[in-house]
């Protein structure tokens, strides 16, 4: 249906289209995040299980990031901390 979502739901309004270069995007109206969605100026932790939870999440992505170089990361504190702060940041601190 076009238009947004009558109640202004977030994730609710959305709307795709194709750029000249062949390029697909993709927007949806964010009014308040789901669960589990870091603000990196705020980020918190409500419980241990919330924060074991983000390290988990950093432990899979620092794996992918080893396999991507090819080696082992000797840096890997600064990656985890940059990871959780930034929300799954995935690319080596730069």
């Amino acid at each position: 249906m076009p238009g947004p979502d009558p109640k202004r739901g977030s994730y609710g309004s959305y709307l795709a289209f194709g750029d000249p270069d062949g390029n697909g995007w993709f927007l949806q109206e964010v009014t308040t995040r789901l669960p589990g969605r870091l603000d990196p100026a705020t980020t918190s932790f409500s419980s241990a299980d919330d924060l074991a939870g983000a390290l988990r999440r950093a432990a899979a992505a620092h794996g992918e990031h080893e396999a991507r170089i090819g080696t082992e990361d000797p840096d890997w504190p600064d990656w985890y901390a940059r990871h959780m702060i930034g929300g799954r940041r995935t690319e080596p601190p730069s």
